[in-house]
């Protein structure tokens, strides 16, 4: 089992950007020291509920000042980024860190991002699953070329020149069916955000299985599950840090994606939205909805995630993992205080 820290650049602080990125990418920096394997980073824009606007520029700080943990995008939005970029950026950070980048590539969901970048969310779909086989052809074969509805783009060399690159070393968000689809056609690693009972995910993650290995011949690799993470020694501790800061964040994310919006009930693709949207809404909005979502992360006492983890492996067989501890507006040294806790008396047991 990998397990990785994922940053999201939730900025609730209250402290100016600069400040603020230079205490969230330390974090990044700190993991490997902590035994963590990868680092995941966002990529958001114009706003407090996460903004990163280059995961890969984040990364390559990052692996100037570590030696041996893995640096994923988590991801790369695909409708948002020219492909033959993408590639450029993707082989640069490989050959600087070594081999140790890992391509995440994702489509979007947010209307005021796509509208800044003068995109259409009702392409985002077509959008991607062009630009995805583009880069992924560009990285295995170093050349980079297009001829889509989207994209025309001419034979182009890439240098340096991309080595390695297979498409296990490549990931994608698969947060609604035709995501999981997409990825189980392309060969690619599924990363999956903890939204709910996983009861509910089951039937999505095996059809991506089982697509998987009829497209490819074999077994589909482990999925990635990104989690919020609370822990800590004291129950009542972990149920206040709950309340003030998986809160918070959930706010962030309901608003951010307008959850309930009008606008994804014409776009089939988004239609996880729609349910996530009707399930806020009959909790009484996101200020009460978030208790629902909370059974779904590694949330409580060391004792009490390990047993949500055997719990989930029983449910959903092998995963990987991206922790997520560092939302909400959470003080700087509570996030070292819950990551030390996690990895000494938690990630151990998850390996083993």
């Amino acid at each position: 089992m990998q397990i990785g820290v994922h940053l999201s650049f939730q900025n609730l602080h209250g402290i100016p950007d600069y400040e603020f990125h230079r205490k969230e990418t330390q974090i990044g920096i700190e993991a490997e020291a902590m035994g963590f394997d990868f680092i995941g980073s966002v990529e958001h824009h114009f706003t407090d509920y996460a903004a990163c606007p280059d995961p890969i520029q984040t990364l390559t700080y990052i692996a100037a000042k570590t030696k041996t943990i893995k640096l994923m995008p988590a991801a790369v939005i695909l409708p948002w980024n020219d492909p033959l970029r993408v590639v450029e950026k993707a082989a640069m950070l490989d050959a600087m860190s070594e081999g140790r980048m890992i391509l995440g590539m994702g489509r979007g969901a947010a209307r005021r991002e796509f509208r800044a970048f003068r995109q259409e969310l009702a392409d985002s779909r077509e959008m991607f699953d062009e630009s995805a086989i583009i880069i992924m052809n560009g990285l295995e074969t170093g050349f980079v070329e297009a001829d889509t509805k989207h994209f025309k783009q001419p034979r182009t060399e890439i240098r340096p020149r991309p080595t390695g690159w297979t498409r296990d070393r490549m990931v994608m968000v698969s947060m609604s069916p035709s995501s999981a689809e997409v990825a189980a056609d392309y060969g690619l690693k599924a990363l999956r955000f903890s939204q709910g009972q996983w009861e509910a995910s089951m039937p999505e993650i095996n059809t991506y299985r089982s697509t998987f290995e009829a497209k490819h011949g074999t077994k589909a690799p482990p999925f990635i599950i990104s989690d919020f993470i609370v822990c800590h020694e004291d129950a009542a501790t972990v149920a206040k840090h709950t309340d003030s800061f998986f809160a918070a964040q959930f706010m962030q994310v309901a608003n951010h994606y307008e959850w309930g919006g009008e606008h994804f009930k014409s776009l089939p693709s988004y239609s996880t939205y729609v349910t996530l949207g009707d399930m806020t809404a009959a909790a009484g909005g996101p200020e009460k909805a978030y208790k629902g979502f909370i059974d779904g992360n590694l949330i409580g006492t060391p004792e009490v995630m390990l047993e949500k983890h055997a719990m989930r492996t029983a449910m959903v067989g092998e995963y990987d993992m991206l922790a997520n501890f560092s939302f909400g507006g959470m003080p700087f040294e509570e996030v070292y205080k819950q990551m030390r806790l996690f990895a000494d008396k938690v990630m151990p047991h998850m390996k083993s």
